[in-house]
C-alpha cells in the first residue's frame, strides 16, 4: 500500500460505482429488501458536493477501498436527529490494516469543512471503536432492525 487519499467523491466511473453499490447492497441492501438497481441508484445520488448526501472515499494506488457517508437519514425511526456518519465500510480484503483508522480521522475535519452543524451521530453494533476517534456515547436504543436490533447511538461535537 504505496499511495493511500482520503477525498470526496463528487463524480464516478462506472466501475467505482458498481464496487460501492455491491459493498452497500450485500451489507444492508438485500436485508432489507432492495434490489441492487436501487440500492445503485441510491449511491449515485448520495455524491453531493455542497449539500447533504456526501460520500467519502479511500483509495489505495487509486483504487477505492472504503468509504464513508454524511446524510441527513441513516434510520428512519430517528428523525429527530441529524446529520448522520453512515455507510462507514472498509473493503474485507483491506480490512485491520490501519485504514479505518485513517478513513475515521478525516470524519471531523471534512465534517466541520462541508457541513453546518454543531453535531453529527452514528449508530453501531461495534463498541469501543468510535470513542476512539471523540465519539461520545449517548445511548442504546432499539433500531428495530434485523440484527442486532440494540445498537448504541453515538454524538461527535463539530465545534
Amino acid at each position: 500500500m504505496n499511495n493511500i487519499e482520503i477525498k470526496q467523491i463528487t463524480k464516478i466511473d462506472n466501475d467505482t460505482l458498481d464496487i460501492i453499490t455491491k459493498w452497500m447492497y450485500n451489507w444492508w441492501g438485500k436485508e432489507d429488501g432492495y434490489v441492487f438497481e436501487e440500492v445503485k441508484c441510491f449511491m449515485k445520488h448520495s455524491l453531493q458536493e455542497n449539500r447533504l448526501p456526501q460520500t467519502y472515499g479511500i483509495f489505495v494506488d487509486s483504487k477505492i477501498v472504503g468509504m464513508y457517508q454524511f446524510a441527513y437519514e441513516d434510520i428512519s425511526i430517528r428523525p429527530d436527529i441529524y446529520p448522520w456518519l453512515a455507510n462507514v465500510y472498509i473493503d474485507e480484503v483491506y480490512r485491520n490494516k490501519g485504514l479505518c483508522r485513517k478513513m475515521m480521522e478525516t470524519v471531523k475535519e471534512n465534517a466541520k469543512k462541508n457541513l453546518d452543524f454543531n453535531e453529527i451521530y452514528l449508530y453501531t453494533k461495534h463498541q469501543g471503536l468510535y470513542e476512539k476517534f471523540g465519539w461520545k456515547y449517548v445511548s442504546d436504543f432499539d433500531t428495530y432492525r434485523k440484527s442486532p436490533r440494540i445498537q448504541g447511538l453515538y454524538k461527535l461535537e463539530l465545534n
